[in-house]
């Protein structure tokens, strides 16, 4: 069986007339978190809505677990067993966290249920504290934090996280780090659009770096790290 989760071939998005992605292609491994790095605009965002079809690929393909997704409808690319925490979280303002995680909550493509209301506190214990406050009157953080505890009631077997650190307090942005660690050591794959390449450091093992909708690099996030030219040219590091 391969290992291949996820695999994007010669993708390409547009916006009305404007061209975003260009056969952007990569490939996310089972179990493994793969970082998309990139500026702001870079394309890094639009490749997670062309993932689970808010952005549908004009041409390309796109596979998860062995079968097409480009071309099927977002809420079908979720029952197959993705997740995706949105940049913009998101969440529902008026209704309470507690409301907000039973929402989200369903069996996973397998049918199990991974990811209970008891399980997701012990997990996100600042939410437990919370559990009756409306999400509108919560911190950018919180929310956050909402949003990822949200989509993981969805009991995913892939995860999208779309710019999870960005304009957080650092503390908050530690137990962000810290949960995703904890969801590798549970064998879910992850996927990672972020501008901070420091913050994807401790928790990626691959990384492909995007300018202008193409891909510039592709490799381990190690190998990356040491490449100067590319960490200085695209990453501003």
């Amino acid at each position: 069986m391969s290992d291949v989760v996820l695999d994007l071939r010669g993708v390409n998005v547009f916006y009305g007339a404007s061209h975003i992605l260009f056969d952007m292609g990569f490939q996310a491994r089972r179990g493994r978190t793969l970082a998309l790095l990139g500026r702001n605009g870079a394309g890094k965002s639009t490749t997670m809505k062309a993932i689970m079809g808010v952005a549908p690929a004009r041409s390309g393909e796109i596979h998860y677990a062995g079968s097409r997704i480009d071309g099927q409808a977002p809420h079908a690319i979720a029952r197959r067993g993705i997740g995706l925490v949105p940049e913009d979280r998101q969440v529902f303002s008026r209704h309470s966290v507690d409301d907000n995680l039973r929402i989200a909550a369903k069996p996973g493509a397998d049918g199990q249920t991974r990811w209970t209301m008891d399980n997701i506190y012990d997990a996100f214990p600042i939410l437990a504290k919370m559990r009756g406050r409306a999400a509108g009157m919560m911190s950018g953080g919180e929310q956050q934090l909402l949003s990822m505890a949200r989509c993981l009631m969805g009991n995913p077997d892939l995860i999208l996280l779309d710019e999870p650190s960005e304009g957080l307090a650092p503390i908050i942005v530690q137990e962000i780090g810290r949960l995703i660690r904890s969801l590798r050591s549970t064998g879910v794959t992850i996927v990672l659009a972020e501008q901070n390449m420091h913050f994807c450091l401790g928790i990626s093992d691959d990384a492909v770096v995007i300018d202008k909708g193409q891909i510039v690099y592709r490799g381990t996030i190690e190998t990356l790290k040491a490449d100067k030219d590319i960490t200085g040219r695209y990453l501003a590091i």
